[in-house]
């Protein structure tokens, strides 16, 4: 009895820590792409977009990541990273392009290219922080093309979705910002902090904000699984002894 009881203990936690195995892959698999997280999306406003970089290209380490820059975008301020270095790619604009002050330019930054000092391994992250202006264009998602490229291979993360498609369904999904409408003020130039929030937390579309929810998710169902399996064991350890304290007295 003892034994087809221990029998069912084994295959009970083999089935659980299988479970549990599975659940820390999805958690990995969340927060497998490039993806950005903006501080703000309101429209006219400046912004931090924050692009993450969790892997390397089929496991070897990241040696560049070039973003490329929406049409919308004139320009961005790349922030110093002691791990890359950085530049600023510009292009010339096929005419002048007029702004709200009434000033034109002919040339914009289209491209921002950070490389590694280092290699950066695969089984460690890094983020490469933007400053922008965001266009004044509330219900406009922005799409950040961006490829990286590895010591062996490159991923293109570009693939930007059809009209009503998932873009979690993508392989390789552009990173992506939506812009919402141009904040309220308070009469001293800054957005209610409700609103703020709000904003943030329903702007971002298949980027960081995305892959960090899904995250959460995950590791939380690990926990759930592994909770179950303490349980599981702690009731079989009570079983048995209940059964060993019974037996005597059956004899």
């Amino acid at each position: 009895m003892h034994t087809s009881i221990l029998r069912r203990s084994l295959a009970a936690a083999a089935a659980s820590g299988g479970a549990a195995a599975l659940l820390l892959a999805a958690a990995g698999g969340a927060a497998a792409h490039v993806g950005v997280t903006p501080d703000k999306t309101s429209a006219n406003s400046y912004a931090l977009l924050t692009f993450a970089v969790p892997h390397g290209c089929d496991e070897s380490g990241t040696t560049k990541v070039a973003i490329t820059l929406p049409s919308e975008l004139n320009d961005a301020q790349p922030t110093v990273n002691p791990n890359w270095t950085v530049e600023k790619v510009t292009e010339q604009l096929p005419e002048p392009k007029k702004l709200a002050d009434g000033t034109s330019i002919t040339k914009r930054t289209s491209q921002i290219v950070y490389t590694a000092k280092a290699p950066l391994e695969h089984q460690l992250r890094d983020t490469l922080v933007l400053s922008a202006k965001l266009p004044d264009a509330a219900g406009t998602t922005l799409y950040f093309p961006t490829l990286q490229t590895c010591e062996t291979g490159q991923t293109d993360w570009s693939e930007i979705p059809a009209d009503g498609q998932d873009p979690h369904s993508l392989k390789a999904p552009a990173p992506s910002v939506s812009v919402t409408e141009a904040a309220s003020t308070d009469g001293h130039g800054a957005a209610p902090a409700a609103s703020h929030s709000t904003e943030q937390a329903s702007a971002v579309t298949g980027s960081g904000a995305d892959d960090r929810g899904a995250e959460a998710r995950s590791w939380a169902g690990l926990a759930a699984g592994v909770g179950g399996l303490a349980l599981g064991g702690a009731a079989l350890v009570r079983s048995t002894a209940r059964r060993s304290a019974a037996e005597p007295s059956a004899k």
